[in-house]
């Protein structure tokens, strides 16, 4: 399963390094919402599929504990190497199997993990564990796309584009609910109160080193190597090199990137 990769001790610690913290925009959305479904004062955040915490690290100003949950014992260690506020914790386990207590949370954040879950399991011990009116948050983001390219020799979204090509046989029913925009998760949640939030979009800079690392850790990437290493690892650096020399200059040169969001938010009934 593709889902194995993460628990890669390597492939956590490249997932610490090219991986984004949550954006100050969805972590606004989601905190709006909450008070507005739920009201202060925001006590318990259980933030399910944090990988090695970026996400996490983004509720601490907000809740008086925060837990990062995630089913790779590599992805917690790692989290565990970032300082962080004294508020957050990080221990293994399953969105299915949760372990607290019956309406003890607030609300509970997935950043890019949900399209993994077993949803209606998921949903049952959501329901358990949530406060009345409790949240429920999940949110994902595509592909970062590179910004500023028309004086360039060659369309970087084209190159981009060619590799998702070479990658198109490896995806699996998981990937192509991030395609979709997280529709059928969106049909799953069982809350009638839900909404969705799109076209949320941030931009950042970055190196093009972060972008390759970015696709590096791709699961799609990681299944092309594990089935064809020699050509996987060809096709990673052509991308790089048709990138650095459209882009002219070294794989340090800054670029400019726009990355499209997605949230589903619901709540609890009383």
């Amino acid at each position: 399963m593709a889902v194995l990769f993460f628990k890669e001790r390597s492939h956590a610690a490249m997932y610490r390094k090219s991986r984004l913290s949550s954006p100050s925009q969805v972590d606004e959305l989601v905190l709006n919402y909450l008070k507005a479904k739920k009201g202060k004062p925001f006590t318990l955040a259980v933030d399910i599929g944090c990988g090695s915490g970026q996400s996490t690290r983004g509720l601490a100003p907000y809740f008086e504990k925060v837990v990062g949950i995630d089913m790779s014992e590599a992805q917690i260690e790692e989290a565990k190497k970032v300082d962080g506020p004294d508020n957050i914790s990080y221990r293994q386990g399953l969105a299915e199997e949760l372990d607290f207590e019956d309406g003890s949370v607030d609300l509970i954040s997935v950043g890019a993990a949900a399209h993994w879950f077993d949803m209606e399991k998921f949903m049952k011990e959501a329901e358990r564990i949530l406060n009345p009116r409790g949240c429920v948050a999940l949110y994902c983001n595509e592909v970062p796309r590179i910004l500023g390219y028309d004086n360039c020799p060659e369309n970087p979204a084209r190159i981009v584009q060619e590799m998702f090509a070479l990658l198109k046989p490896y995806e699996n029913k998981e990937n192509k609910a991030v395609w979709t925009e997280y529709q059928e998760i969106f049909d799953a949640i069982t809350f009638p109160d839900k909404e969705r939030a799109e076209d949320i979009y941030i931009k950042l800079k970055k190196p093009i080193s972060w972008f390759i690392g970015y696709l590096n850790s791709s699961i799609l990437y990681k299944s092309y190597l594990k089935d064809d290493p020699e050509n996987a690892k060809a096709t990673l650096e052509k991308t790089e090199q048709r990138l650095l020399k459209t882009l002219g200059g070294s794989s340090e040169t800054i670029v400019e990137f726009s990355i499209k969001y997605f949230c589903l938010l619901a709540s609890k009934p009383e």
